[in-house]
């Protein structure tokens, strides 16, 4: 593995000290039946002890979401509290990139040496996006302007269109083929059902209850639930809802919660379950394409790191994205001239879904196994978010003792 300098020299991430909730679909979530908030607080209690983790040993959290629920005016704070653990923290918010922004945070938060154990906590509820009623100066009616989040999706107010546009924007600017879309799709879904069969899921998503007000048991997140079996043949069927995007090559909504640990060198060897492995943090970027042209912009956010870093792609040995279209792995493989088959080995976004928030942390936590059972190196995490932004992490796994 080519030795490079690394962003930070203290942050870790504790090998093991880590997990995420199966995601639902929202058509077929249980989790609209409860405060997300409060049950991602009691997951991760639940998490952490499954990793023999003391809960105590976290002297901050970061909580990261894009969804408003109920109770988020007291962010942090209060879901420690449904931990069972009174500590201080903050909220951290970037759209789609909220899962990746807020495990980076945690690491500038432990290399100022500000806090020595920071937990990270990222999940939202796409299933009961709420309505909200805003002032709205541009018309004469100020009260009566609603909101509903999914609008967003919809509706991007620098440039007018939808994310959906986007990608077919993307698709005929890069000119890229309908089958290879089609078959790429199909190839991310075989990934993910090879993983689900050879146990790789079951070292990443823990099975939770969900329990009513009354603490009465409403069943369990044990599955992701939504995920259907694919063919190519299927895949082609389907009618364009804009160039190269069906509904086959695009992602879902989905709830979920996913946690990680951030701490300093002593501490990781202290908490992790495997303390001759060494994560460490290389480096992040952001870049902003063109306007409407959000697909692109994971790519030239992963080519603008790579460069500053001194890595190249086939110094990584592990890559995955948050995916929200077939056309974004696509359009990468061209820029990177990186085989897309390559790529989000286990499972990704564009098949488990996508509820915003947990999307990009259970894409590093799955990301930073794979690497685990490749023998460490180099693992590259990157995804879009809205406004046409791109954002790359590369994260560094080493077995044989930390340095």
């Amino acid at each position: 593995m080519k030795d490079i300098p690394v962003a930070y020299s203290r942050a870790r991430i504790p090998y093991g000290t880590w997990g995420s909730s199966y995601f639902p679909a929202w058509q077929t979530s249980p989790l609209a039946e409860v405060n997300i908030g409060q049950f991602a607080g009691e997951s991760m209690n639940r998490i952490m002890g499954l990793r023999k983790v003391p809960i105590d040993e976290m002297d901050i959290l970061i909580i990261g979401s894009t969804i408003p629920w109920h109770w988020k005016f007291w962010t942090a704070p209060v879901v420690a509290s449904c931990m069972d653990h009174r500590i201080p923290g903050y909220h951290v918010e970037q759209a789609c990139a909220t899962g990746l922004q807020a495990v980076m945070v945690a690491a500038a938060e432990v290399e100022s040496g500000s806090h020595d154990v920071v937990g990270v906590l990222t999940f939202d509820r796409t299933s009961d996006s709420p309505v909200g009623v805003f002032p709205e100066r541009r018309t004469y009616q100020r009260t009566y302007a609603l909101s509903d989040v999914w609008d967003n999706f919809g509706f991007d107010p620098a440039t007018g269109k939808a994310m959906l546009t986007c990608a077919g924007l993307a698709a005929r600017k890069y000119r890229l083929d309908r089958r290879e879309v089609d078959e790429s799709a199909a190839f991310r879904y075989e990934q993910y059902f090879n993983a689900k069969a050879k146990g790789f899921l079951n070292k990443v998503l823990v099975p939770l209850e969900i329990l009513n007000i009354q603490g009465k048991s409403m069943g369990w997140i044990d599955d992701d639930l939504g995920v259907r079996r694919v063919t190519v043949a299927g895949l082609t069927s389907m009618r364009e809802l804009d160039t190269c995007v069906t509904p086959g090559t695009q992602t879902h909504a989905s709830d979920g919660m996913a946690t990680l640990l951030v701490t300093g060198p002593e501490k990781a060897r202290q908490l992790s379950l495997r303390p001759e492995i060494d994560i460490q943090f290389v480096g992040k970027t952001e870049i902003r394409a063109y306007p409407s042209l959000m697909p692109e912009a994971p790519a030239l956010a992963v080519q603008k790191l790579l460069q500053r870093t001194g890595l190249t792609m086939s110094d990584i040995v592990v890559a995955k994205d948050h995916n929200p279209f077939a056309v974004n792995d696509i359009i990468f493989s061209k820029l990177l001239n990186y085989d897309w088959k390559n790529m989000n080995n286990n499972g990704c976004p564009l098949v488990w879904g996508h509820p915003q928030g947990p999307t990009l942390t259970r894409v590093i936590i799955e990301g930073l196994e794979e690497a685990v059972e490749l023998g460490g190196g180099y693992v590259l995490i990157f995804g879009c978010a809205a406004g046409d932004v791109g954002i790359a992490a590369i994260f560094k796994v080493s077995d044989g003792g930390m340095r």
